[in-house]
């Protein structure tokens, strides 16, 4: 692991099993020891928009926190931390929604690794638009076997 190793769109999908219409990570990078940048642009295409408040769409708050966990899951495989197996949610903490998040929105993710082995992955992020924070959160992803 190295500090300022990146991943786009190509290498995320070497990492994770997600593809369209649920991947929802553009760009990882390692800022620290522990910590791991994040980016996604959400399109007006997305799926869930039509749905989602057909004339106010915003962005569904557990596809936030998916997208926060993907991205510490890309940040962990980078790290060399858990380098094989697929990561499954087991618990969500703390989640406190301060922003709506809309089409067009840049959705910008600094995630912290708070216990990080090659089987468990515990971890908190705070998501931003324009440098406002749209959430924070805390997760647990258990890591099973290479699918």
């Amino acid at each position: 692991m190295s500090i300022g190793q990146k991943a786009g769109r190509k290498e995320i999908e070497t990492f994770l099993p997600h593809r369209d219409p649920f991947l929802f990570v553009d760009e990882v990078t390692i800022t620290g020891p522990d910590t791991i940048r994040g980016v996604r642009t959400w399109k007006e295409s997305e799926f869930f928009f039509p749905g989602h408040f057909p004339h106010y769409p915003i962005v569904p708050g557990v596809i936030l926190i998916e997208t926060m966990a993907q991205a510490g899951g890309v940040g962990v495989k980078l790290m060399g931390i858990s380098a094989a197996g697929t990561f499954f949610l087991a618990g969500v903490n703390n989640v406190k929604f301060k922003r709506q998040v809309r089409p067009g929105d840049v959705f910008e993710m600094e995630i912290t690794n708070l216990r990080a082995s090659p089987r468990v992955i515990k971890q908190k992020g705070v998501g931003y638009v324009q440098g406002e924070i749209a959430i924070e959160a805390e997760w647990t992803c258990i890591v099973g076997a290479e699918q």
